[in-house]
């Protein structure tokens, strides 16, 4: 069993707890941090952790062996090289750093500390995306020509105030929040976005925002590729890979459609997973076995890259190649 720390105990870091303590046979939380430690004492108590208010006090705890920061984004950077220098395994919620510069400076830390690294996009476990990478990677649609996606969610409408609803800490309106969920699952079935062009409408500034954000991706293979999220929409989600022999489309978390040339298309409901208790447990295993954690270094930085592209293209309105 790994003995992790969880670093921030808001909405989200809540929310890791909950996924996996006393569910899990991989890891389980047993110290928290948190800068309002009366306002979380009841939920550690419940869910059987100690508290502490500083990153350090976690960092010196020998019984911790992994890290989770659940933190605002501006202090991924400084926190994850902490935890990789007390060479603790990390998990940093997503986004991993605001820069690319920013994200490699984390990489190489936990490479030459030989520790994990994770980051939290679980949307790459939901059931219909697995299934989708494997169409994709099958070549039962071919050559993939060009990818559409769209997220959007209501948490803005619930989860407002506060660095959430600054644009240094969430630049690009909903980029940061939903659309880079879309961003990674594109980067992993086409690979590295070679140049975006990006538009956007703000229609209500938070709090309680109302606005889009539109992109068009090119990927260096010659594909292309378009994002959209509408920060406090109603719940959605579709990924759609378009291929020389057919297309495939991801429709929430559980309903796949694949379509093949001549054939009519086919609609499956998948079993329902936990994605967030599935990506924590693909980060235990990776400790456990010492193995790389699904999303690797490379893809990483590849969806780093592109968001910061997308947000350099949001302010200046001009097409920023990679």
């Amino acid at each position: 069993m790994i003995n992790a720390a969880i670093i921030g105990l808001g909405r989200w870091g809540k929310s890791l707890v909950q996924a996996v303590q006393g569910r899990s046979s991989l890891l389980r939380f047993v110290h928290g941090v948190s800068k309002e430690p009366e306002s979380v004492k009841e939920f550690a108590a419940s869910h059987r952790f100690r508290l502490s208010t500083e990153l350090e006090t976690a960092l010196a705890d020998p019984e911790v062996e992994g890290v989770f920061l659940a933190t605002p984004h501006s202090l991924h950077v400084p926190q994850a090289l902490a935890v990789a220098a007390a060479r603790k395994h990390l998990w940093c919620e997503k986004p991993l750093a605001l820069r690319l510069t920013e994200a490699k400076r984390i990489i190489e830390a936990c490479h030459r500390a030989n520790v994990v690294l994770a980051t939290g996009l679980n949307k790459r476990w939901f059931a219909s995306m697995r299934e989708l990478a494997r169409t994709v990677r099958s070549g039962a649609i071919g050559e993939i020509l060009h990818l559409e996606g769209h997220y959007c969610n209501e948490h803005s409408t619930r989860v407002s105030g506060g660095w959430r609803d600054d644009p240094a800490e969430s630049p690009g309106l909903g980029m940061t929040g939903a659309g880079l969920h879309v961003l990674d699952a594109f980067v992993n079935l086409a690979g590295r976005v070679g140049s975006v062009d990006v538009r956007t409408f703000a229609r209500k500034p938070p709090p309680d925002p109302r606005d889009s954000i539109a992109v068009l991706l090119r990927f260096t293979t010659g594909a292309t590729g378009t994002l959209a999220t509408v920060r406090a929409g109603p719940m959605y989600w579709r990924v759609q890979a378009f291929g020389t022999n057919g297309w495939a489309e991801a429709d929430g978390e559980d309903r796949l459609c694949i379509a093949q040339m001549g054939q009519s298309p086919d609609a499956r409901e998948l079993l329902h997973v936990d994605p967030l208790f599935e990506a924590v447990e693909a980060f235990g295993r990776a400790i456990a076995t010492r193995t790389p954690f699904p999303i690797v270094p490379e893809q990483m930085l590849d969806t780093i890259g592109a968001f910061e592209a997308v947000i350099e293209a949001a302010r200046t309105g001009a097409r920023v190649t990679l």
